[in-house]
């Protein structure tokens, strides 16, 4: 294979020692022809991620660019016809959004081809542009593999990560001082990919997460591009779900960090990774079938609530129901009724119910279990689903959701926070 990749495209860049992730589905071979209109479906090497000024992904290959999850090859010069009168361009070697921190609606695409440097804005050529890249990032060598931008905190200054070869270089936006780093545990990156606030390492047609500041790379890695980042015919019911406008029925987070959104037949899980996965509700939890009215986390047990009863499963890869389950609601949370959303907070103690526009407090460790301190909402006559994590609270309705900073300013609240959008902004739809 690494023979007849090298003579078919002997310019473009290759990663000839991945293996097939045991993850992944059964999908078509790797290219090995090329064609007129290249298939990213076919197992593609892509020269470079970015995404664009409205957060959708473009995938560059050669000539073409994939724009979107489930883009059709698209010509480069279309969009950015400079970057194709390159002399000698063959392929994009790296390409990368960066947004500026004094003025935050201007965000630039940056391609790097050899030792020249592109600058785009609202897919218009930047004055002056192209400069060679010793003049735009001092520092850092030519010909690169791949490049990332990395804001605060998730590096300590703003800066932009280049990769060329064994070597990192990690380049401060503000000083433009560079620091050379050795990212041991990950492989050679053909692109990079920063998305949802998760970095991703293309190599080949596989990727492996990694964290910015070290380079480690966690859990099973790598997998295939095609299973989460491709709409690829046969590959799952995920992007689907993603980007559905259909309410969410139940959503609720771990301890690990994972996260559970259920809606009709099926749910979606995202790991603390980021990597988001759906199955139906009946193959992970086979009482339920479907239809759940409300979900939230205890004690390493995931308890979802379906018509007048509450079931309880472990967490873990495996969900298994909990001896003595289903219980009646009224037993288990001492509440009749429809349930329209439940979650717990900060204290893992107290799970919150939302029943219509009322919303009642259940002592998880009081015996027998009683549903009090009866509250109303103010502003919101509908609740479908809300969940606490890391971030606060989030209350959906609808397609969208708001976010509080606590349960008290959700009750209280006097006015009705940023309105954000579920499939986008949760789940990573890119349209």
């Amino acid at each position: 294979m690494k023979r007849i990749l090298d003579i078919l495209y002997p310019h473009q860049k290759h990663d000839h020692n991945n293996h097939q992730s045991t993850q992944s589905i059964a999908l078509s071979p790797i290219q090995t022809n090329p064609a007129d209109n290249p298939d990213p479906c076919d197992g593609l090497e892509m020269d470079a991620v970015a995404l664009n000024e409205e957060g959708v992904p473009y995938f560059f290959k050669g000539d073409y660019v994939f724009k979107g999850f489930g883009g059709q090859a698209k010509m480069i010069n279309k969009s950015f016809p400079e970057v194709d009168n390159h002399h000698q361009m063959d392929h994009i070697d790296a390409a990368f959004r960066m947004h500026h921190d004094d003025d935050p609606t201007h965000n630039n695409i940056f391609f790097i081809l050899d030792d020249m440097v592109y600058s785009y804005y609202q897919y218009k050529l930047e004055e002056g542009y192209p400069k060679n890249i010793s003049e735009v990032f001092p520092g850092i060598p030519d010909h690169l593999d791949a490049a990332v931008e990395c804001p605060k905190p998730e590096c300590d200054e703003h800066s932009v990560i280049f990769f060329k070869g064994h070597d990192s270089y990690h380049f401060n936006v503000k000083t433009k001082a560079v620091e050379k780093k050795k990212f041991e545990s990950m492989p050679n990156c053909t692109s990079a990919f920063r998305f949802m606030e998760h970095y991703y390492c293309f190599h080949g047609h596989m990727f492996s997460k990694f964290d910015p500041k070290t380079g480690e790379v966690h859990g099973k890695q790598p997998k295939d591009v095609r299973d989460y980042f491709m709409r690829c015919e046969g590959s799952n019911h995920t992007e689907r779900e993603r980007c559905s406008r259909v309410h969410l029925d139940a959503v609720t987070s771990d301890q690990a960090g994972h996260m559970y959104a259920f809606r009709g037949h099926y749910f979606l899980q995202k790991d603390k990774d980021g990597v988001l996965k759906a199955d139906t509700i009946e193959h992970a939890f086979k009482e339920l079938h479907s239809d759940v009215e409300a979900v939230f986390s205890h004690d390493d047990h995931l308890y979802m609530i379906k018509d007048d009863n509450v079931f309880a499963y472990t967490v873990g890869e495996n969900h298994t129901l909990l001896d003595g389950y289903p219980k009646p609601l009224k037993e288990e949370l001492g509440i009749e009724g429809h349930i329209d959303a439940a979650f717990v907070c900060e204290d893992h103690q107290h799970v919150h119910i939302i029943k219509g526009q009322h919303i009642y407090n259940v002592d998880m460790k009081a015996s027998p279990r009683a549903a009090t301190g009866k509250g109303k909402l103010l502003l919101l006559s509908k609740v479908n689903a809300a969940m606490c994590g890391p971030e606060g609270l989030k209350v959906i309705v609808g397609n969208n959701y708001y976010r509080y900073n606590s349960t008290m300013l959700f009750v209280a609240g006097r006015a009705l926070p940023e309105q954000h959008r579920v499939s986008q902004e949760l789940f990573g739809c890119d349209h």
